[in-house]
């Protein structure tokens, strides 16, 4: 995609730290714990079940991945609007930062390791999106 196709966005860095877990894929129940914070999701597949939770909720004896940091792309865009996440994970991808992404109806949610977060917002700036902090 052309540079001058892709979008300025708007983002917001979250509060809190993040844990991404993988469940077996016969856990039947999905987790109450991970129903007490502020931002949370799962995903079920045929091979896991997938949970992201703040940091904290995350049990110590479940396999995770921890220290990330969450930012919330603000402009809401129509879901067949095309480049949204390219316009976000090109700049990334130039500085080597690894990247989770989720996606729901609205917006778009792309989750960094905290040691991460400085070069990003750099990477982000300078692809000239605008970045708050919640």
């Amino acid at each position: 995609m052309s540079e001058r196709l892709r979008p300025k966005l708007n983002l917001t860095i979250m509060a809190g730290e993040f844990a991404i877990l993988n469940l077996p894929a016969e856990t039947v129940a999905i987790p109450t714990w991970a129903f007490v914070g502020h931002w949370y999701t799962f995903t079920r597949t045929n091979t896991e079940l997938s949970v992201v939770c703040p940091a904290s909720l995350a049990p110590q004896e479940i396999a995770a991945d921890r220290d990330w940091c969450l930012l919330r792309v603000n402009t809401p865009e129509p879901l067949n609007q095309a480049g949204i996440l390219v316009a976000v994970l090109d700049p990334l991808a130039e500085y080597s930062i690894p990247v989770f992404v989720h996606s729901t109806f609205d917006t778009n949610y792309v989750f960094l390791k905290a040691t991460s977060l400085p070069a990003a917002v750099d990477a982000l700036r300078q692809a000239g999106h605008q970045i708050g902090e919640e």
